[in-house]
């Protein structure tokens, strides 16, 4: 899980990058005027207006050549398809993850996430029996999948969509990429 980013992030980053305001604001498509008063928390931007600047900042700063292979991390902590619903639960706990993919020998053949366990925990079934099942009788579909090589610009709008990514090599899982990853990039 991460934090949403806050208005006093702005002004860090756009410092980081090297833009100023101006700059900045052109690269995002608001004024100059809205960047100052975000960044003297004058305002409380919208959502919308706050993805235009981050992905202003983000254009500057991240660097051509970067691939996801740069910034994954390994090796991928993965649910198995014969682990049970209660053993998973408790490895996502564990690492402070919302969601695992479910690797069969190095193979993503699937997905879990707190939402679907929960969903099943309050489908008013017997919990005991339900937690004893095998993940892959409740599991989600596959996160996508991208090259080791592939280029940070292109990884960040696949990571946009989904709650995460697999890197993989070979036909391989190597990597996964998250949200958090990309934000990174920019501290």
């Amino acid at each position: 899980m991460f934090d949403l980013p806050v208005n006093e992030d702005v002004r860090k980053l756009r410092l980081k990058a090297g833009l100023t305001q101006t700059e900045l604001a052109s690269r995002a498509g608001v004024s100059q005027s809205e960047i100052a008063r975000i960044e003297s928390n004058d305002i409380d931007p919208r959502l919308s207006t706050l993805r235009k600047i981050f992905n202003g900042i983000k254009s500057k700063m991240i660097k051509p050549g970067i691939c996801a292979k740069h910034i994954m991390k390994s090796p991928v902590i993965h649910a198995k398809p014969q682990d049970t619903i209660s053993s998973s639960s408790r490895l996502m706990e564990k690492n402070d993850f919302s969601q695992l993919p479910i690797l069969d020998n190095g193979i993503q053949i699937g997905s879990i996430s707190e939402e679907r366990i929960v969903n099943v925990i309050t489908s008013g079934k017997n919990f005991q029996k339900i937690s004893q099942k095998p993940i892959v009788d409740i599991m989600n579909d596959c996160f996508p999948s991208v090259s080791k090589n592939l280029e940070i610009s292109m990884v960040s709008k696949f990571v946009e969509l989904n709650p995460a990514i697999l890197v993989v090599d070979k036909g391989k899982t190597v990597g996964i990429i998250t949200k958090t990853d990309i934000i990174k990039l920019m501290y």
